[in-house]
């Protein structure tokens, strides 16, 4: 048997994922909503901080698609049909329990991502869902990145990938059929015992990438990208280093601090903050004349001053209700 052959197969189940080659087709403008006194800290510190999924707002992020996932694999008897007998059926189950396994235990806590709204090119204000969710109430700041200006790295444990939004059903509906498509190679295949691993293996990696690009369709306003880090992809350890934690309202949280920076194997070589920033746009709240000379001098004394020429401040007449 051609193992290349029949990864190849496998692979096909990854073809739905809008990843790194759509962000090199599309070079979408991709925006993130923050605090302004985040802005001050990724602008002091050259850091972009990435959170655990298990933390973020949609309660269901990546518990949703491993968990559904696992069961519709363990109650599938399409999955029976296909391995013919129960020791090939236990070895299918047996690795997939492994994978599934290892991962909870040992790479759920690091895996991180950073999220994007996608931006269009002539829009200065931002969008007004964003600003009361994330922007601080309209109080914040929006940063557009230009990501035709972010050269993916191939072997890097860092990957982009654009978010899909589905209900409930759709989403159990799509993940069975990434069931049906390993049993579909299980099935045209003469596969011997010890090759059975890899169906479960490349299972389960799909589960994972799913559960991290799908949202509940309430969320679709959002069209959202994000950047992942992978800590079981990342062999070498080049981002370990920067795994810490932040003390808030909601208790103690994995963090990833992320330098915006060259880093060898990770990032591109030309990376620089700097550069890839398209425009900054004050929130609605905070968009009078003397905010925005504050920011100026706050680039100033950063040693910013090529981002001034890059701020904006939104219009939308947005008053955040006092409480």
């Amino acid at each position: 048997m051609n193992d290349a052959s029949d990864d190849a197969d496998y692979i096909r189940m990854f073809d739905d994922i809008h990843g790194q080659e759509a962000l090199l087709d599309e070079k979408p403008l991709l925006a993130h909503y923050t605090s302004l006194s985040t802005l001050e800290s990724i602008l002091k510190n050259r850091q972009i901080w990435l959170s655990n999924p298990l933390f973020m707002n949609d309660f269901e992020e990546l518990s949703f698609g491993m968990m559904e996932g696992r069961n519709l694999f363990l109650q599938s008897t399409e999955v029976v049909k296909a391995t013919r007998t129960k020791d090939r059926y236990s070895i299918v189950q047996g690795a997939f329990e492994n994978f599934y396994n290892k991962f909870q235990n040992e790479h759920a806590i690091d895996t991180y991502i950073l999220s994007f709204c996608q931006h269009d090119a002539v829009d200065d204000d931002g969008k007004l869902s964003m600003w009361r969710g994330y922007g601080a109430s309209g109080d914040g700041a929006c940063i557009v990145f230009d990501s035709s200006k972010i050269t993916p790295v191939d072997s890097s444990p860092l990957m982009f990938g654009k978010v899909d939004y589905a209900s409930r059903a759709e989403r159990l509906e799509k993940m069975n059929g990434y069931i049906l498509q390993v049993c579909s190679v299980m099935n045209g295949k003469e596969i011997p015992d010890d090759k059975l691993w890899r169906a479960s293996y490349y299972l389960f990696e799909r589960f994972k990438i799913f559960s991290l690009l799908t949202k509940h369709r309430g969320f679709r306003e959002e069209d959202e990208w994000r950047l992942i880090y992978l800590s079981e992809r990342d062999e070498e350890k080049l981002l370990y280093s920067m795994i810490g934690y932040v003390i808030g309202a909601r208790g103690i949280e994995p963090k990833l601090r992320l330098e915006i920076a060259p880093i060898k194997g990770v990032t591109p070589d030309d990376l620089s903050l700097s550069n890839i920033i398209d425009r900054i746009i004050l929130g609605p709240t905070t968009s009078s004349p003397l905010a925005k000379a504050m920011t100026e001098k706050m680039f100033d004394q950063l040693k910013k001053p090529e981002l001034k020429a890059k701020l904006r401040t939104s219009s939308i007449p947005f008053r955040r209700m006092q409480t």
